[in-house]
């Protein structure tokens, strides 16, 4: 499935020469990623097509003259699409051309040289583990040093992830994002000053429940599943009854952490993602909101105009579609950033009674929340794999992460989307905005 590449910033530069350049800002999951110029794109693309010819998506043509501002407009969609596209195979994905581009251009975005450095990766208990690394390793990586010096399996890999998380007051935390393989987490904790108090956590990145059978034979996966069910569960994130409750602290006092886990996958949103309050417009405009995502389904518990809630569940086997837009506005206009304040909203279309409705989110987490929504689409599509023996599944080779990819032609197409408006400011004319489309799901 694409990635949540989008260009929704660029800004005109002058070169040596005295002409100009259009700088590209790339957002990755709705985060600055890094900052190109069309010239380092098109370079890389061809280094990328003499490996992968014909595979890959179009790149935008070169112009030899100076552009409109439609034609500005218009390469801008298109190395949007360019970039969503190109990360739809995993092929290209987990080639050296398509990393090491990446890595460099992050690295140069944000000034960073290459060097020896220390990354505190916490756990889901709040302890951290310290690990050696260079600033220029991916996330990927980085998940396997840590996991080498926690001793979890290595074909176990593909059942965790790095996340961003910010630690709150009184305790609380967030999940900020989840960082793709080719991101370097080093960079990741400079560039993300927009959210405060941000640091490297390791999570198990799957959302079916019954996935923890496949790392129970695995002492260190049963310990940090052990961990995040704790977490979880204090946070108010999963929600026993008051009997699982006293059973879960017994089995906790004993330290059986294999019948702990069995018990925690009978509890209501085990295993789920718990997204930071919000407001969505179901039954009506402005509700606020907390969402619960896992186990197929969107969770949500809605406080009504006169504080009355109201639980609702989505199944995901009624969900068509989704696109997320960013409702922002530029910051610091005049500086050397150009950030984009972000402020986001995820929709849906739904099948209820028989007709399609759409469901509206404004969170600011709404990246992570397509990304689980994904993850959940991916996880189903393995299933029914499994079920049905003429779906093409392709496995990794060795030594990748234990992770299966369906084959491209065997998943749902989920692209249905209504035609949206841009609703950013468009404050500057050499800065150029669009709606961010999910168009693969």
């Amino acid at each position: 499935m694409k990635m949540h590449f989008c260009i929704p910033v660029s800004q005109q530069r002058p070169d040596a020469l005295g002409g100009r350049y259009v700088l590209y800002s790339v957002y990755l999951d709705g985060f600055l990623f890094c900052k190109v110029r069309y010239s380092q794109l098109h370079g890389w693309n061809e280094q990328l097509r003499r490996v992968f010819g014909n595979c890959l998506p179009p790149f935008p043509r070169k112009y030899y003259l100076a552009m409109t501002t439609a034609m500005a407009d218009e390469r801008r969609d298109q190395l949007e699409q360019y970039l969503q596209n190109l990360t739809a195979d995993p092929d290209v994905l987990s080639s050296d051309i398509f990393v090491e581009f990446l890595k460099l251009v992050q690295l140069n975005t944000f000034n960073i040289a290459t060097k020896k450095a220390s990354l505190d990766v916490f756990l889901p208990d709040g302890r951290s583990t310290e690990v050696e690394i260079l600033t220029s390793d991916t996330a990927e990586r980085v998940l396997e040093v840590v996991a080498r010096k926690i001793g979890l399996c290595r074909e176990l890999l593909g059942y965790f992830g790095l996340f961003l998380i910010q630690f709150c007051k009184e305790g609380k935390l967030s999940v900020v994002k989840k960082l793709a393989d080719f991101e370097l987490p080093y960079v990741s904790l400079r560039r993300s000053s927009e959210v405060e108090n941000c640091k490297v956590g390791l999570r198990k990145w799957y959302m079916d429940p019954s996935l923890d059978t496949m790392l129970m034979d695995c002492r260190v996966a049963v310990g940090l599943l052990y961990m995040q069910a704790i977490q979880d569960i204090e946070k108010g994130w999963a929600k026993p009854t008051q009997v699982q409750r006293q059973k879960l602290e017994a089995l906790q006092k004993e330290d059986d952490q294999t019948k702990f886990l069995e018990l925690s996958r009978e509890v209501r949103h085990y295993g789920h993602m718990q997204l930071d309050p919000c407001t969505c417009d179901y039954p009506e405009p402005g509700c606020r909101a907390v969402l619960s995502v896992g186990d197929n389904e969107i969770s949500c518990c809605i406080t009504l105009p006169g504080n009355q809630t109201q639980d609702v569940v989505f199944q995901m086997n009624r969900v068509k579609c989704w696109q997320v837009t960013f409702l922002g506005t530029l910051l610091d206009l005049d500086g050397p950033q150009r950030t984009l304040n972000q402020n986001l909203e995820l929709r849906f279309q739904y099948s209820e009674e028989s007709r399609w409705q759409w469901f509206v989110i404004y969170t600011k987490q709404a990246f992570l929340l397509s990304s689980c929504l994904k993850k959940m689409i991916s996880e189903n599509t393995v299933k029914l794999a499994a079920e049905n023996p003429e779906m093409q599944i392709e496995v990794p080779e060795q030594g990748k992460n234990n992770k299966y990819h369906i084959h491209q032609s065997q998943q749902k197409d989920y692209s249905s989307f209504l035609p949206r408006t841009s609703k950013i400011k468009i404050v500057k004319d050499d800065c150029v905005f669009g709606t961010i489309k999910e168009e693969d799901l």
